[in-house]
């Protein structure tokens, strides 16, 4: 098992080899990067990182046939929508996610940029001073305030019931992370790096595992608190940029 100065030189190391712009070209976080402006961003971010499971190629293929049903301009379709916009809708699925779960999410993104202030006021308003988790649970709450069908609340995670909600941590990553690497887009400026969770799913979590860096083997929100006390260890500041090295490692390495 490598000392604490050991594995902070090695993730360090992998960090600065998988935090570039040749990632994004194999990520879902480049369908956000075809946009600009903030909103955009963040509502093709959000879509994006909700159908985030599963065959990347599928994943890609279907984001991108998602944003061409709304013209490729997010914000005003989620804003001025009418009854027949949604019916471009029709016909979408990624896996278990299908068009009514997307027409719901339409409208109650809607809701939350008129009726809340956008998603980033939203999880500001209920971050902790070192946690989004509990500020996910409320968005969830908030995210399924108007009149919606039962199935289309699996397809939003809540820590605290015990999810690592790896989907929605991805996309904070994403919102929040500043750096200078033109990966993850840094335009949150209420939530800070350091209250953000490494989105855990089967590579990083075994390769934190391997690492030493987490011992409980379901991949939970129990598991993704010691994760997040871990990599806190070696970065308090911006602990979450160690996903990028969990991340390559277990992917692209088979570590």
């Amino acid at each position: 098992m490598l000392k604490r100065s050991e594995l902070k030189s090695f993730l360090d190391y992998k960090v600065e080899q998988y935090n570039s712009p040749e990632f994004i070209v194999t990520d879902p976080i480049q369908i956000p990067h075809k946009f600009s402006k903030k909103e955009d961003i963040e509502i093709a971010g959000y879509l994006t990182a909700t159908i985030s499971w599963g065959n990347r190629k599928s994943i890609l293929t279907n984001a991108n046939s998602l944003l061409e049903r709304m013209d490729f301009d997010p914000y005003n379709f989620v804003l001025n929508h009418t009854k027949e916009d949604l019916n471009n809708l029709d016909n979408f699925v990624h896996r278990t996610f299908n068009s009514l779960d997307l027409q719901y999410f339409i409208l109650s993104l809607q809701n939350i940029y008129k009726n809340h202030g956008g998603l980033e006021t939203v999880f500001s308003n209920h971050a902790e001073k070192d946690s989004l988790q509990k500020a996910i649970h409320e968005f969830k709450n908030i995210f399924f305030e108007l009149q919606h069908l039962p199935r289309t609340q699996k397809h939003v995670s809540d820590p605290l019931k015990n999810s690592a909600a790896k989907r929605i941590n991805m996309f904070l990553r994403w919102m929040v992370r500043k750096d200078s690497k033109g990966v993850d887009f840094g335009i949150w400026e209420k939530v800070q790096p350091n209250q953000l969770s490494c989105p855990l799913d089967v590579h990083s979590g075994n390769t934190a595992r391997k690492l030493g860096l987490l011992k409980r083997k379901q991949n939970d929100a129990k598991a993704l608190l010691e994760l997040d006390l871990s990599l806190r260890k070696l970065d308090a500041l911006d602990p979450v940029k160690y996903d990028f090295a969990l991340f390559g490692l277990g992917v692209f390495e088979k570590y």
